[in-house]
C-alpha cells in the first residue's frame, strides 16, 4: 500500500507548478463571477448606472457647447449691450467649466457606483447653473423692442432645449432644473404684458420648453430600456462564465480522479500478481500430487478448485490492469506487420475445444492474400480472443458464428464477428460498453464474465486509430466489427527497377473484388 500511495503522489507531482497556477487562476475567476452576481455593490444599479451615462454625455459634449456658446455671444452683439453680454459671457464660461469638470472627476472617482447620489444633485446643480446663464441671454434678447432679437431669442430657446433634452435625459431632475430658468424668466418678463404680440411669443417660448420636456422624457426611458437590457446581459454573461468555470472544475476534478484511480488498479494489480502466481503454482504441485497422493481425496478437489479460482482472478487482474493502461494513456503499442487473417486462425484453434463442447458451426470468410497491417500483435490477438470468447458464450448451442476478415471499401482492413446469440437490447449497448457493464440476458444466461472485455476491445482498437462497432438486433444475434484504418495497411515494395510499370494480374485481380463484399461499405 506504500507503494501505491507513493505512485499516486508521485503522479500527482507531475506538472505540480503549472498545475497549482491554473488552479489558482480558475479560482480567482470563479470568485470574481459569484461576487458579480451575489453582491449588489459589484453590478452598477440602475440609477448609478444612469449618472454615468450623464457624466459620459456632458463630457464629450461640454467643448462643443463652448462653441455654440461663442457663435450665440457673436450674433447677439447686435442687440445688447457690451455690459451685459460681457456678464452672460463670465457667466455661461464658469456654468460650461463646471459642466465639463464634473462629469471628469465623477468618472476618475474609485467609488463612483457608492457615491452615485451625491454626483446626481451636483450634476442638477450644475445643470442649474448652465440654465441660469442661458435664460439670462434669453431674457435680455426678449426685453430688447426689436422683433428680430426677440426671434432670435426664441431660436435660441429652440437650440438650448434640444441640447439639454439630449445632454440631461438621463438624469430628468437635471432637465428640469435646467429650463426652469427660462420658464421663470419667460413669466416674469411677460406676466404684465400677456396682450397683442407678446402672448404668441411667451406661448410659444412655454410650448417650446413644454415639447422637449417630452422630448427628454422620451430619451430617459429609452437610456433606462438600454440600461436594463446591458445590466441582463452583463448578469447572463456572468452566470455563464461562472458555469464554465465550475464546469472546467468538475472535468479537470473528473480527469484526475480517473487517472487517480486507473494508477491504482494498475498498481494494485501488479502487486496481487505476485502472491497469486504462488497460489497458482503450489496449488498445482497439491493438484497433481507431486509430492504424494493426499490421504483425503476431498484434498484434490479443494485444489482443483483453488487453481480454478485463481486463475480466474489472475485473468480478471489482467484484464483491470491492460483497461487502467488503456484509460491512463500508458499502454504502449509493440507495432509490427501483422497478419490479420493468421491471427484470426491461431485463435480460432486456441478455442476450438471450447466450440466443440457447445458444437457450433463456425464459418470463416478470410481473404488469405490481405497485406499485413502495422499494429501491436498482442493488441490484435487480444481484441480477436475477446470478441470470440464473447461469441462462444452467447451463442446457444448448435448455433453458428460467421467470422470474416477483408478489405474496407476505403482500403482497410476489418475483422466480423456475427452470432446467432440472444442479441443485446439497444438500450443495454451503452451498458455493455462501459467498463464492468453487463446486460440483463448477460447476467441471466452467460458465463461469469467482469464486463471488461468489450472496454478493452475499443480501447485497443482506438489505440491503433481504428473503429469498433457493435450492431446487435434482439432474439436475432449481434455482430461486431473491427476496422483498422487505410493508413495500418502495408503496402508491397515497389519494384526495383524503375521500367517495371505493370501491375501484378495478382493485386489487379484483389482490387476488383474490394467491391463485391458487403462489409467493404464499412
Amino acid at each position: 500500500m506504500n507503494d501505491v500511495g507513493a505512485d499516486v503522489a508521485g503522479g500527482g507531482r507531475e506538472g505540480a507548478p503549472d498545475v497549482a497556477a491554473r488552479r489558482r487562476k480558475m479560482n480567482i475567476q470563479l470568485r470574481q463571477a459569484r461576487r458579480s452576481l451575489s453582491e449588489p455593490d459589484a453590478v452598477p444599479s440602475h440609477s448609478a448606472a444612469m449618472v454615468r451615462l450623464f457624466a459620459e454625455i456632458n463630457r464629450s459634449a461640454s467643448p462643443m457647447l463652448g462653441i455654440i456658446a461663442l457663435g450665440v455671444c457673436a450674433t447677439a452683439l447686435a442687440w445688447v449691450d457690451a455690459g451685459p453680454l460681457m456678464t452672460w459671457i463670465t457667466f455661461i464660461a464658469c456654468a460650461i467649466a463646471i459642466g465639463y469638470a464634473l462629469p471628469i472627476a465623477f468618472l476618475d472617482s474609485s467609488e463612483k457606483e457608492k457615491t452615485a447620489g451625491a454626483w446626481r444633485r451636483k450634476f442638477v446643480l450644475s445643470t442649474t447653473l448652465c440654465g441660469s446663464a442661458w435664460a439670462y441671454l434669453i431674457v435680455a434678447l426678449l426685453q430688447s423692442r426689436d422683433p428680430n432679437a426677440q426671434a432670435f431669442a426664441i431660436v435660441v430657446m429652440l437650440l438650448v432645449s434640444t441640447v439639454m433634452s439630449l445632454l440631461a435625459a438621463a438624469i430628468p431632475a437635471a432637465f428640469v432644473a435646467g429650463m426652469l430658468p427660462m420658464i421663470i424668466g419667460v413669466i416674469i418678463l411677460y406676466a404684465p404684458r400677456l396682450q397683442g404680440a407678446a402672448l404668441p411669443t411667451a406661448a410659444l417660448a412655454v410650448g417650446v420648453i413644454g415639447y422637449f420636456l417630452v422630448v427628454a422624457r422620451r430619451l430617459h426611458a429609452a437610456a433606462a430600456q438600454n440600461i436594463s437590457f446591458q445590466a441582463e446581459k452583463d448578469s447572463l454573461i456572468a452566470e455563464l462564465e461562472q458555469a464554465k468555470l465550475n464546469s472546467d472544475e468538475a472535468r479537470r476534478r473528473a480527469e484526475s480522479a480517473n487517472l487517480a484511480k486507473s494508477r491504482f488498479l494498475a498498481t494494485m494489480s501488479h502487486e496481487l500478481r505476485t502472491p497469486l502466481n504462488a497460489v497458482l503454482g503450489f496449488s498445482e504441485v497439491m493438484k497433481a500430487e507431486l509430492f504424494g497422493p493426499h490421504t483425503a481425496s476431498v484434498y484434490k478437489e479443494y485444489s482443483t478448485d483453488i487453481h480454478a479460482s485463481g486463475q480466474h482472478l489472475l485473468m480478471l487482474i489482467n484484464e483491470i490492469l491492460d483497461l487502467s493502461r488503456v484509460e491512463a494513456g500508458r499502454y504502449e503499442l509493440k507495432e509490427e506487420p501483422v497478419p490479420l487473417a493468421s491471427v484470426v486462425e491461431e485463435c480460432l484453434r486456441l478455442l476450438s475445444m471450447r466450440i466443440e463442447r457447445r458444437h457450433l458451426a463456425i464459418t470463416e470468410a478470410l481473404e488469405r492474400d490481405l497485406p499485413r497491417i502495422w499494429a501491436d500483435e498482442r493488441a490484435v490477438r487480444q481484441v480477436t480472443l475477446n470478441l470470440l470468447t464473447n461469441a462462444i458464450k452467447f451463442t446457444p448451442q448448435g448455433g453458428s458464428i460467421v467470422i470474416k476478415v477483408g478489405w474496407t471499401r476505403t482500403g482497410g482492413q476489418y475483422l466480423s464477428i456475427r452470432d446467432t446469440g440472444p442479441g443485446i437490447p439497444p438500450e443495454e449497448i451503452p451498458i455493455v460498453l462501459s467498463s464492468f457493464g453487463r446486460g440483463a440476458l448477460a447476467q441471466k444466461n452467460a458465463e461469469e464474465g467482469t464486463g471488461l472485455g468489450l472496454p478493452i476491445v475499443k480501447g485497443l482498437v482506438e489505440l491503433h486509430g481504428g473503429e469498433f462497432r457493435l450492431n446487435s438486433t434482439l432474439r436475432f444475434g449481434t455482430e461486431v466489427i473491427v476496422i483498422f484504418p487505410p493508413e495500418r495497411v502495408m503496402d508491397a515494395l515497389p519494384a526495383l527497377d524503375p521500367e517495371t510499370t505493370a501491375e501484378p494480374a495478382e493485386r489487379r485481380r484483389r482490387r476488383s473484388r474490394r467491391g463485391r463484399d458487403p462489409m467493404r461499405a464499412a
